[in-house]
């Protein structure tokens, strides 16, 4: 388990991170969230014994990172997957960091292939492409069969079939009781990999909660037979809704309420459910704007 208590960066007189509190709990994959410069690698940082906090703790299964005796064999870190030597090839990366780790050889020829590097083992990691390091970082992070996960950007620079492994990996992973907590920008793909989100931004927490909690607040996706009718329905009944192009309505509130007061006009609905697709991207901003970052 992940546990960050009243975490603060303070930089001279600039605040980078501000009496951050969350829990990542085993079993989940947390998606952690914010605009460049909110706070998000900062935090990891921090978490990773990286950069020591101004005050407060963060922890790892109840210890420090830096009093973790073997910190490899606990928690597996990615926060920069172009900082590997280009020199070497993949192969002598990954061995180099078994025996850093003291896990046997046969360990490294088991992550290659995991992470479907065997056939470019023995290339300079210099000649890899951005999402071949990628997989080469995270097979370096499992390498010592952690039971958590600290991943910065790991779908930069995959293609969709990388991106597609990733999310099967990362979701076995938690389904077999690992902890996993993920920085990303790419918002479709962190909505279908997480089940749980904290979002950062100006420094502090915005959102924490459920995937599924904090999408209800982000609307309902109808649809009617009458599409004006229905407009015209459902503002009587006190809902704000966002007219799509293609005749279809975002209304802020939930399904039922939608559909009873559909129903109470005499609507006919062709199609009603939570709006997703944009969900993510919508609630992001709204949590992220400095608008709503000061209240």
């Amino acid at each position: 388990m992940i546990t960050v208590e009243n975490l603060t960066k303070r930089y001279g007189s600039t605040t980078a991170v501000h009496d951050v509190s969350f829990t990542v709990q085993p079993g989940s994959i947390t998606g952690f969230l914010g605009p460049n410069g909110a706070g998000k690698s900062t935090t990891l940082r921090m978490l990773t014994g990286l950069t020591p906090p101004t005050s407060g703790t963060a922890t790892i299964t109840g210890k420090r990172y830096a009093d973790l005796p073997n910190p490899g064999r606990v928690v597996g870190v990615m926060l920069d997957a172009a900082a590997q030597h280009p020199g070497r090839t993949g192969r002598e990366t990954l061995l180099l960091n078994a025996s850093l780790l003291g896990v046997p050889k046969g360990r490294v020829e088991e992550m290659l292939a995991a992470v479907g590097l065997s056939h470019a083992a023995k290339r300079r990691v210099g000649q890899y492409s951005l999402g071949m390091r990628q997989r080469l970082g995270i097979a370096s992070a499992l390498l010592g069969d952690p039971a958590v996960l600290i991943l910065d950007e790991p779908a930069n620079g995959m293609d969709p079939e990388g991106i597609r492994w990733m999310r099967g990996l990362l979701q076995d992973f938690a389904s077999r009781g690992g902890t996993v907590i993920l920085s990303s920008h790419l918002l479709g793909e962190v909505q279908a990999t997480v089940d749980r989100l904290v979002v950062i931004g100006g420094g502090r927490i915005v959102a924490n909660g459920s995937l599924d909690e904090l999408l209800a607040g982000s609307g309902t996706f109808v649809r009617g037979l009458d599409p004006i009718g229905l407009d015209q329905a459902l503002t009587a009944a006190g809902l704000n809704l966002e007219p799509l192009p293609d005749g279809a309505l975002r209304v802020d509130g939930t399904a039922e309420r939608v559909g009873r007061a559909a129903a109470a006009a005499g609507q006919i609905l062709l199609e009603l459910r939570q709006s997703d697709g944009a969900g993510l991207e919508d609630l992001f901003f709204q949590l992220t704007t400095p608008v709503a970052e000061a209240a």
